[in-house]
């Protein structure tokens, strides 16, 4: 079974709102059992660890999607940086659409090699 974690959480939750309707309109020992189940439910999903992750191969390869983005005043401007190891950061320009990939964090400043504008500068933000 996929996402173990999330189904116990999310059935864990409907039997407790289910367990709590139950209690008020039909039977409360029906309710009560519900309720306890969705609790018994929560607290196996909640100890049960998360595997949503991704692969070093998949952080490495990943790039943000390439569009040209509206003017809104000025031109607009994209930087995505990863997380994870190895640290890259995507510039994408928003006047032309042109994206490029740095080693390492976000740099202080920038200028399209494409379009030639400057994005940003440090003592600008």
């Amino acid at each position: 079974m996929k996402n173990r974690r999330e189904n116990f959480l999310i059935c864990g939750i409907v039997l407790i709102v289910f367990g709590a309707l139950f209690s008020l309109g039909v039977n409360i020992a029906m309710g009560g059992v519900v309720g306890i189940s969705g609790i018994v439910c929560f607290i196996i999903g909640m100890s049960i660890p998360s595997k949503m992750e991704l692969s070093p191969e998949a952080v490495a390869e990943w790039k943000p999607s390439i569009e040209r983005l509206p003017d809104a005043g000025r031109f607009m401007y994209r930087v995505d940086v990863t997380m994870d190891e190895p640290i890259k950061s995507t510039i994408l320009c928003g006047p032309c659409g042109h994206l490029e990939t740095v080693d390492g964090p976000r740099p202080n400043e920038y200028t399209c090699v494409s379009c030639g504008r400057v994005l940003w500068l440090d003592e600008e933000e």
